[in-house]
Formats: C-alpha cells, sequence, structure tokens
C-alpha cells in the first residue's frame, strides 16, 4: 500500500490558543514576547497584529511603534508543545499516527484512512474545517512523503493534495525555506542566488554534498521518497478504568459492594505502581433494561487505599437501585495526582494537614454533607479584609505569604453591610449602631486600625475599623469610610467575634 502523509500546519498556533480561552483577545492585536539579548522579541504575533505591521522575531518596542493598541502578553515556555499535543491526541480519530513537529504542525500517517471520508478531500476537509471550527488557522496538505506534505502545507498556494509519485513538481517552485534547512546553509544558497528548490533538483548530488553537505542531500531525498523519515507517534494516555461483567445479574447491595471492593483492589495497584493517587471516580452501573446508572466520590487529597476508597463509596450504595440486575460495571478515575511516598515513623508526631487519617474523615465528611461545606483559606497579598484570603486548590497547597499578625474576625461578611452609627464624638468608635432594624449599645470599643485603599484595584476611601462589644457581648468588626465628612459619613459592618 502506498504511503500518505499529511501536515498540518498552524499559522498563529500559540495566539489562537491564548484567544480560544480568552475571548476578549479576539479583536484586539496582541503578540506574546520574551527576552532577547536584552531587550523583549515578538515570539507571536496575532493575525489581527500581523495586518497591522507586528511580526515575529521583532522587537516589542518596534511594533508599539508600528501598531496601535498594541497588547504584549509574557510568551509561556512549553506551551507550544502542550497545544499541539492536545490538537493531536484529538486527531487520533482520524488516524492513529499522529506525530508532532515543532513549532507549529502536526504530522499524520493517513495510509488506509482516507477511504473512511470518501477520499482525501473530504478527508482533508473534514480535518481542517474542525480545526477551524475549534478556532485555530489551520493549512494542511497531503503527499507520500512527509517532506513533501510540510513543504506544501505551509508555503503552497493552489492544490493541498499531492498526487502519487508528483513530489518533485509540487515542491519544485516553493521556496528554499520549504527544505526546512539549517540557517547557515539557507543563507548560503540565497547568496549565490538560488530562489526555489527546483534549480536544486537539477544539479548533481556530488555538486550539493560538496558545497552544502549531506544535510541538504538528506531533506531533498525526504521529500523526494528516497530516504524514509520516521516520526515518534504521540502515544494517547491510558485511561484509569476497570470494567466487571457479571455471570449472573447483581441485585443486592452486599453484591454491588463486592464488585465496588474488585475494582477498587484493581485499580489502587495499578496507582501505586505508578505513583499516584486517586482524587476523583465514578462507579457506572449497566442494567439489564440497558439504564446506566452512576455514582461518584471525590477525595480532598490522592489516595491510593481501597479501604478507605471503599468506605466512600458505601455511603453511595443507597442511590443505586439494580431494578432486574446489574450487568457490567465499570469503575473510571476521572482525575489522579502524583502521591509522595510516606515513610512509617516510630515516634508519633503532630502530622497536622499531612496526617492521612484527617484527610480520610475529611474524605467521609464531604460524602456526607457535600464537598462544598468543607473548605481551605490561604492568605492573599490585599490590603482590603474581605480580599486578603482566597480557596485553597488542595490540601497540600502552601501559601504564598503568611498570615497577617493583627485580630481578624472569625465570621468575615463577604461584603461589608451598611449600619446607622451614632457617636459621641464624630471621629470616635460609635456609641450605638443599627444592623438591619436592630439596635445595638456599644460598651467596649477598641480601634481605630486604619486600612488604606489598594489605588491599582479600584478606586475608594480608606477605611477605619473598630472592635466593638454591645451589652450583650457580642462582638463586631466595624468600620468607618473615609474621613469624617458632616453627616455624610458612611459606616458599615463587615465581621463576627466569638
Amino acid at each position: 500500500m502506498q504511503k500518505r502523509f499529511m501536515a498540518i500546519w498552524f499559522r498563529h498556533l500559540l495566539t489562537d490558543g491564548l484567544a480560544r480561552r480568552r475571548p476578549e483577545l479576539r479583536d484586539v492585536p496582541f503578540v506574546l514576547a520574551a527576552p532577547h539579548k536584552n531587550r523583549m522579541v515578538i515570539v507571536a504575533a496575532s493575525d489581527l497584529a500581523e495586518r497591522e505591521g507586528a511580526f515575529s522575531g521583532m522587537a516589542v518596542a518596534d511594533a508599539r511603534a508600528a501598531t496601535s493598541d498594541l497588547v504584549v502578553m509574557d510568551e509561556i515556555p512549553g506551551q507550544a508543545v502542550k497545544l499541539l499535543r492536545l490538537l493531536g491526541l484529538g486527531c487520533i480519530r482520524y488516524t492513529p499516527i499522529v506525530s508532532i513537529d515543532l513549532p507549529d504542525k502536526l504530522i499524520l500517517d493517513i495510509t488506509g484512512c482516507a477511504h473512511l471520508w470518501s477520499g482525501e478531500r473530504e478527508y482533508l476537509s473534514t480535518i481542517v474545517l474542525k480545526l477551524r471550527s475549534s478556532g485555530f488557522d489551520a493549512r494542511a496538505a497531503i503527499a507520500d512523503t512527509i517532506g513533501a506534505a510540510w513543504a506544501v502545507a505551509q508555503f503552497g498556494q493552489k492544490r493541498p493534495i499531492v498526487t502519487c509519485g508528483g513530489q518533485a513538481a509540487a515542491i519544485s517552485p516553493l521556496p528554499l525555506a520549504a527544505l526546512r534547512l539549517e540557517p547557515e546553509v539557507l543563507d548560503r544558497l540565497q547568496k549565490l542566488g538560488f530562489r526555489s528548490i527546483g534549480p536544486l533538483l537539477q544539479l548533481p548530488s556530488s555538486v550539493l554534498r560538496r558545497r552544502f553537505g549531506q544535510g541538504l542531500l538528506l531533506r531533498i531525498d525526504q521529500a523526494l521518497g528516497r530516504v524514509e523519515e520516521y516520526r515518534e507517534a504521540l502515544v494517547p494516555p491510558v485511561p484509569y478504568s476497570e470494567r466487571l461483567p457479571c455471570l449472573e445479574p447483581v441485585r443486592t447491595a452486599p453484591g454491588i459492594e463486592l464488585a465496588m471492593e474488585k475494582l477498587l483492589t484493581a485499580l489502587c495497584s495499578r496507582l501505586q505502581t505508578e505513583g499516584t493517587g486517586l482524587r476523583k471516580a465514578f462507579l457506572k452501573c449497566h442494567r439489564i433494561d440497558g439504564r446506566k446508572l452512576q455514582v461518584g466520590i471525590s477525595t480532598t487529597k490522592g489516595s491510593h487505599s481501597v479501604s478507605h476508597l471503599m468506605r466512600l463509596f458505601q455511603l453511595q450504595v443507597s442511590k443505586i437501585e439494580p431494578a432486574l440486575g446489574i450487568e457490567l460495571f465499570v469503575l473510571e478515575a476521572t482525575r489522579v495526582e502524583p502521591m509522595e511516598t510516606v515513610q512509617e515513623q516510630l515516634w508519633a508526631e503532630a502530622k497536622g494537614l499531612g496526617d492521612t487519617s484527617l484527610t480520610e474523615l475529611l474524605d467521609r465528611i464531604s460524602g456526607r454533607v457535600g464537598a462544598q461545606a468543607i473548605r481551605r483559606f490561604l492568605p492573599a497579598e490585599h490590603y482590603w479584609p474581605e480580599r486578603s484570603v482566597r480557596l485553597a486548590t488542595s490540601l497540600d497547597e502552601q501559601p504564598g505569604t503568611a498570615w497577617p499578625q493583627v485580630m481578624r474576625p472569625i465570621r468575615l461578611l463577604p461584603a461589608p453591610e451598611p449600619i446607622e452609627v451614632m457617636a459621641l464624638v464624630p471621629d470616635h468608635p460609635p456609641k450605638v449602631f443599627v444592623h438591619k432594624g436592630k439596635r445595638h449599645t456599644v460598651i467596649k470599643a477598641d480601634g481605630p486600625e486604619r486600612i488604606g485603599r489598594e489605588w491599582w484595584q479600584d478606586s475608594g476611601e480608606h477605611r477605619d475599623y473598630y472592635l466593638v462589644e454591645d451589652d450583650l457581648g457580642q462582638r463586631y468588626w466595624v468600620f468607618r469610610s473615609g474621613h469624617y465628612d458632616g453627616n455624610d459619613t458612611r459606616w458599615y459592618l463587615h465581621g463576627y467575634f466569638a
């Protein structure tokens, strides 16, 4: 069978990928830049930025002078590999052999695949339209060799499908850069007057080898099919999934639990071997009547403990209605994370959040009351109290800054609530305040603590906070917004102390 290859070129891979995640960038010219020789240089430019005069390799200062309203963003190292890998994995539905060609191409071995789409033209159109509908400016070409498909995809203008054996005719009018040459060799060829590939194909191999080395001959032979070119194919990740078909339909809770235990034992054995732990999993039960039931669990920390995960699933057994019976169980771990090996210790220590018994307790509680009921907060570098904390993404996440060494209320309101205040002296703490129609008489007060506004976030006044206690012994955190200004003073309640 004749080998056939497809090359897909993404004109603006990095910028299209960023605009796909951030739609607000689609209507503005923006570039990605990185430092190079003591100056910022454009690594990738969006299509709109290119139309206004900003190109890859240009200094950012020059691009700003040529382009109005240019948005400059830092390049994220390794983003091209990540994007190409994700796009390549998506193309595995069209062919099982997909490889990455950095910085902006995919190579597909489509031998024996195109007939499933009624021919190569429909096959190419299907893939390109799918990629463009996802927000990527993609061009593709098909040829007998990787080199010819690569050249036509990026530099060809008319016919994206090269007929069998037509590599030489297809690449002859293309520029020298279509041969994937080293910059030094390309520069020497251009100085000698070569502008296209055609004249090189007419010269003897001995002349080219003597003047330009073996690299040029290798690229020509690869493009023409004289030398076979090999690529490392992408390997799709193996899903963390276990299946258990049943000889007889399962209709009882003990039978369901036994199936759970077998599946968890097999799955946790693999997780332990790979040094990973389960964070989220689903048990899918396929009934005889064709219906599929599903229950799921999540953990605070990665775990491959069969007993712990089994206890979490046991909380979900009551949600499974076997009806006439379940004939197939499928356990899928949709989220896993690397786990560090914990060494057994001879002496007991206070492990805090690192204690596995604590994380297992949190998992059992969240299984009963819901994961949203348990939260962990970390400090954030902001002045405003409502912005000075953030939700932790995991139990292992470490704070980026220390907690402030000042007294703060146990319960902080999401947003300050207005109150009516009466004070004996205008800029003193309140003597009486009314919140939601209830009157509070203040017998003790401490403060003020002044917190300045964050000018880089938004406009606003500074705040003078007071800790006050009413005649019932309840303590509150209140503040006055800005300086005292006659009858325009605004007071707010922001939190409650124990």
